[in-house]
């Protein structure tokens, strides 16, 4: 009985850890780094500009370099539409929490710069016009007013 009642207990525990949304998870990476975050809703499956800024922004070097130097936490909140692309059902519940909380008009590609709070710095509506290290730039001069 016991083992039953322990083992039940790890599940719940470990369930409760893996719940604890990504949102979260940058805000605490973000407060310790001193980054801010990089949210960006997509439908990575459907959304022509969505796949063009991932493309073209986001799998660059100049952004991936806003990852490894501590200038960013990146979140992607992607909705995709092909059933082979289907995210898990937590993965789902939780965009739509972000969706609800920062994206309402249901926009898409739609880029929030945060900072560690949770506050909005800066939006992108739309596939930004700049190239990959415009945008990094920009994102490293928004960083540097904020100190």
């Amino acid at each position: 009985m016991k083992t039953i009642i322990l083992a039940l207990m790890m599940v719940v525990f470990s369930i409760g850890i893996k719940a604890q949304n990504r949102l979260e998870t940058a805000k605490k990476q973000a407060t310790e780094n001193k980054e801010l975050i990089l949210l960006n809703f997509s439908g990575s499956d459907w959304c022509i500009p969505c796949i063009k800024l991932h493309k073209n922004i986001i799998e660059t070097e100049d952004f991936k370099k806003l990852e490894t130097e501590n200038v960013i936490v990146y979140i992607n909140a992607d909705f995709p539409r092909n059933k082979k692309n289907q995210l898990s059902a937590e993965l789902k519940k939780e965009n739509a929490s972000l969706a609800d909380r920062y994206n309402s008009k249901g926009l898409f590609p739609y880029t929030l710069l945060l900072n560690s709070e949770g506050k909005v710095l800066k939006s992108w509506e739309g596939l930004p016009s700049e190239n990959a290290l415009a945008f990094s730039k920009e994102i490293r001069d928004i960083k540097e007013n904020q100190k």
